[in-house]
């Protein structure tokens, strides 16, 4: 269990991802460059490349954690995470995303 005063510092955001492509080496990952509107670009790597090709990602819009602490993969620095569900059986990944046409950048609450 946490706070709601600790989940409260999570800023989830609407972000477009403008490229995808799989990093030379890496078995799961897949880079992200992602546009987060009057916050910026990004570059986030996440661990989907099991259930996505890159092109099916681009344009469109998903929720990611805005402020994480940036970490290092594969050499290169992920400045965010894609949030994801498991499916039922536990062997799909289903990235959330919003259901209406959402700016990128908008607050997720």
């Amino acid at each position: 269990m946490i706070t709601f005063e600790d989940f409260s510092k999570i800023d989830f955001r609407v972000g477009k991802v403008i490229k995808a492509e799989n990093i030379e080496g890496a078995e799961t990952l897949i880079r992200l460059k992602v546009d987060f509107g009057e916050l910026g670009e990004r570059i986030i790597l996440s661990g989907i490349k099991e259930w996505y090709k890159p092109e099916s990602l681009e344009g469109k819009s998903y929720i990611f954690v805005f402020n994480l602490e940036p970490k290092k993969m594969m050499g290169e620095e992920s400045q965010g995470m894609i949030m994801a569900a498991e499916s039922k059986d536990g062997k799909e990944c289903v990235l959330l995303v919003p259901d209406e046409d959402i700016p990128p950048g908008t607050w997720v609450h």
